[in-house]
């Protein structure tokens, strides 16, 4: 019997994958400390639904391989795809902006993503590491956008979460734009990406563009299937004995965990 594990910060979209877990026959559990408890160690085919920080300190006692896109997946996107520049570099050289750009972690949140009119104020180095990757961005307008949950590059699930910059959530199905969505997401290179990932993408002036690419196991899910969402989340986030090659350079590097 698979376990989902879940950690202490209640969310939506933790209560509707717990439902859905329980639903299928599954056990639920939550964690309620960074210390997995001994007989939490390892289980077979448990998983895991939680933010960063918090799955970086359980998922090796957990046994969990976490699947997430590659630091440079976004800034390697064609023009045509993204609508906008993006690079990737540290935040060492981002600190030497003089421009307004929209600066975010690739994968984690050790600073605010948003937009800084300049590299002044981005955190310095007592509070984040000069070789920090950052993702640094044109900045553009998203009219709307929507949450994509994938599986071997295919939409599964999805929801439209933002209008105009303010949240506006609704079922990607009763979408008028969702045939434009999925043939939008069909021009994305599955190989690229571990076969369960999520995907936001908006529309601009010049159609369809990539906003981002974010690790199934820490998305909410707004508005979309969570049945088809946990389909994503166990296959993201499951034994590392479980992990298949194809998925196996898409795994996030397990942090050092210090314990006092």
């Amino acid at each position: 019997m698979r376990t989902l594990f879940l950690s202490p910060r209640i969310t939506a979209t933790g209560k509707a994958l717990a439902a859905a877990a329980v639903r299928r026959g599954m056990r639920t559990s939550t964690l309620y400390d960074r210390r997995v408890p001994e007989d939490s160690q390892g289980v077979p085919g448990g998983s895991l639904y939680a933010g960063p920080l918090f799955a970086d300190a359980v998922a090796g006692d957990l046994g969990l391989g976490l699947l997430e896109a590659p630091e440079a997946w976004l800034a390697g996107l064609p023009l045509e795809l993204t609508s906008r520049r993006i690079e990737l570099t540290t935040v060492a050289e981002a600190r030497g902006l003089r421009r307004p750009a929209f600066v975010k972690p690739p994968n984690d949140k050790s600073f605010p993503a948003r937009v800084y009119p300049d590299g002044s104020g981005l955190p310095g180095p007592d509070a984040v590491e000069d070789d920090t990757p950052v993702l640094v961005s044109d900045i553009v307008t998203f009219t709307a956008e929507y949450r994509l949950f994938l599986l071997d590059g295919a939409v599964v699930a999805g929801s439209r979460y933002a209008v105009g910059g303010e949240l506006d959530v609704a079922p990607l199905e009763a979408d008028p734009c969702r045939e434009q969505i999925l043939a939008f997401a069909a021009r994305l290179d599955p190989a690229a990406l571990p076969s369960a990932i999520v995907v936001d993408v908006g529309s601009v002036d010049e159609g369809w563009a990539v906003i981002e690419a974010n690790a199934a196991w820490a998305s909410g899910h707004y508005a979309s299937d969570e049945d088809a969402v946990l389909d994503v989340v166990l296959r993201a986030a499951r034994p590392r004995g479980e992990i298949p090659a194809r998925d196996t350079g898409f795994l996030r590097p397990s942090p050092v965990v210090v314990r006092r």
